[in-house]
C-alpha cells in the first residue's frame, strides 16, 4: 500500500483544494491529511484564517477524499509525521517547489500544479472590502496603516493626521466618514466619545485606541448605541492579541498557577511630553498613553469592581500639568492589584502574576514580549514559554476587527466589560476622593 500525506490551512474550503487533494489521492492507496493548528498557522504569519480548526478539518473530512486527518502543530513535525505513518510520497502545491526537496531523504517528494485564478485569500479579500480610514497622530497612527496592508480584505481609503477632530478637522473627518465603512481612531483620550459616536451614527465601525470614553457611563451608552445599529466597537489594545499575552491568560485562567493573589504590571517610556518623537502624544499624559495596557491583566484576570482603590499621580508643573507617573494599587475580595505607569520617567516595564502555586514573569518590555516563565517553588520545575510576535499584537488586532464586522459579532481582545472597567479606571483617578497628587515643581 502506497502511503501519501499532504498539509494545508484549508480555510474557507474551495475547489482548488479539492481538485488538489483529488491528484493527492490519485498517487497512491492512503491520503493522509494533515491540518494547520491555530497557533501554528499564527506563528507562520497566517493571520487572516476565518475558520477554526474544527471547521476546517470537517470541512476536508466532508469531501471524502482523506483517509486520515491530523494536525500540524510545529515545525519540523512533517519529517516525524512521514516516519511515524511510513509515508511513501510527500506532495504539495506547485507554489511551494524546491521549498520541500529536503524531505525527499525520507520519501518521494511532488508538487502538484495549483489550480489557476482561485484562493483562500482572494476570497477573504472579496468577502471583507473593508474601506478603512485612519484618523489620529504620532507614531501609533502611522504603524496601524502599515500594518494593516498584511491584513486580507482591508483598503485604506484616507487617513487624517489630528490629535482630535474639531473646527476645519470636523469637515475632513465626514468627508473621511463618507467614503468609509471602518475607523481606526488614534486622537487624544478626550474626544474619543464624540468622535466615536459621530462615527457610529455615520454607520460606520470603529476600532478606537482605548480608553473610548471618559466615564464608565459614556462607555456603555457607546456600546449599546453601536449593538443596536448592529456596529462594531473594539478597543485597540495591541497587547491585548499578542499571542504571547493570550496565551499568558489562558494558562493562568487553567489553574496552572493556582489561584491569582497578586498582580504588579509596570509600564513606562522616556519619550517625553514634548517629544519630537512621538509629536502626535505630547499632549497625552502617563496614564493616557500607558494606563490602559497596564491595567489590561488586572481587569481580564481580577475584574473591574476593587473593593478599594486609591492613585497617587505626580505631575509636571512646566507641561501644563500632565502626570509624568501614576501608581494605582487595587483590592479585590481575594486579590490585591497594583500599576505603575511613567512618562520621562522609566521605571522596570514588567509583568508579575502571583499565585497560590507559582508565579508568571513576563520581562520588559511586557506589553510587547514573544516570551514568559512560569516560575515554582523548585527552579528545576520553571516552564519558558516562547511565541512568535507579529507587528506587536496590531496585525492580529486588525484580522480580529475584519473578521468581527463580516460575522457581525465582537470576537476576542478587549470585552465591553473589560473596556468599561479600563474607563472606570480613568474616572476614579480623576476623583479626588480616591487619588492623591503630587507636583514636581
Amino acid at each position: 500500500m502506497v502511503k501519501v500525506i499532504t498539509y494545508g490551512t484549508y480555510d474557507m474550503l474551495h475547489y482548488g483544494h479539492i481538485r488538489l487533494l483529488e491528484r493527492a489521492r490519485e498517487l497512491g492507496d492512503y491520503l493522509i491529511v494533515g491540518v494547520t493548528a491555530d497557533d501554528f498557522d499564527r506563528a507562520r504569519g497566517k493571520i487572516n484564517v476565518e475558520q477554526s480548526l474544527a471547521e476546517r478539518m470537517e470541512a476536508v473530512r466532508a469531501t471524502g477524499l482523506a483517509d486520515e486527518i491530523i494536525v500540524e502543530e510545529y515545525q519540523g513535525q512533517k519529517i516525524d509525521d512521514i516516519q511515524r505513518y511510513g509515508v511513501d510520497i510527500f506532495t504539495v502545491g506547485s507554489d511551494w517547489r524546491g521549498h520541500f526537496d529536503y524531505l525527499n531523504e525520507y520519501c518521494k517528494v511532488v508538487y502538484l500544479d495549483r489550480t489557476e485564478g482561485i484562493s483562500s485569500s482572494e476570497i477573504r479579500s472579496q468577502r471583507q472590502a473593508l474601506k478603512m480610514a485612519f484618523v489620529g497622530s504620532g507614531p501609533v497612527l502611522n504603524k496601524y496603516v502599515r500594518e494593516s496592508s498584511f491584513v486580507n480584505g482591508i483598503l485604506e481609503v484616507g487617513r487624517l493626521t489630528a490629535s482630535s477632530v474639531v473646527d476645519e478637522k470636523l469637515i475632513l473627518f465626514d468627508q473621511l466618514l463618507d467614503k468609509s465603512n471602518a475607523l481606526f481612531l488614534a486622537t487624544h483620550p478626550d474626544g474619543h466619545y464624540d468622535e466615536i459616536l459621530h462615527a457610529l451614527k455615520k454607520g460606520v465601525h470603529v476600532l478606537c485606541e482605548s480608553p473610548i470614553a471618559k466615564t464608565e457611563a459614556q462607555a456603555k451608552y457607546l456600546y449599546q448605541f453601536a449593538r443596536d445599529r448592529g456596529l462594531i466597537l473594539m478597543d485597540a489594545i495591541k497587547t491585548a492579541h499578542a499571542m504571547a499575552y493570550s496565551r499568558l491568560l489562558l494558562l493562568v485562567k487553567s489553574g496552572l498557577i493556582g489561584k491569582v493573589v497578586s498582580i504588579d504590571s509596570n509600564c513606562s517610556g522616556m519619550s517625553g511630553l514634548s517629544s519630537d518623537n512621538d509629536p502626535g502624544c505630547a499632549d497625552q499624559g502617563a496614564l493616557d498613553y500607558w494606563g490602559p495596557t497596564a491595567v489590561l491583566p488586572i481587569v481580564q484576570l481580577l475584574g473591574g469592581l476593587p473593593n478599594d482603590e486609591h492613585y497617587v499621580v505626580i505631575r509636571d508643573g512646566e507641561a501644563e500639568k500632565l502626570d509624568v507617573f501614576v501608581r494605582g494599587s487595587f483590592t479585590f475580595d481575594n486579590a490585591v492589584a497594583s500599576f505603575k505607569v511613567g512618562r520621562s520617567v522609566k521605571t522596570e516595564g514588567e509583568l508579575v502574576i502571583s499565585g497560590t502555586k507559582g508565579y508568571v514573569y513576563v520581562p520588559a518590555p511586557w506589553w510587547k514580549t514573544d516570551y514568559f516563565e512560569i516560575r515554582y517553588e523548585s527552579a528545576d520545575d520553571k516552564k519558558r514559554y516562547f511565541y512568535q510576535l507579529d507587528g506587536e499584537g496590531v496585525r492580529n488586532q486588525l484580522s480580529v476587527f475584519t473578521r468581527s464586522i463580516d460575522r457581525g459579532l465582537k470576537l476576542q481582545g478587549v470585552s465591553e466589560s473589560d473596556s468599561a472597567a479600563i474607563v472606570r479606571m480613568f474616572e476614579r483617578c480623576a476623583d479626588s476622593n480616591s487619588s492623591s497628587c503630587i507636583s514636581l515643581s
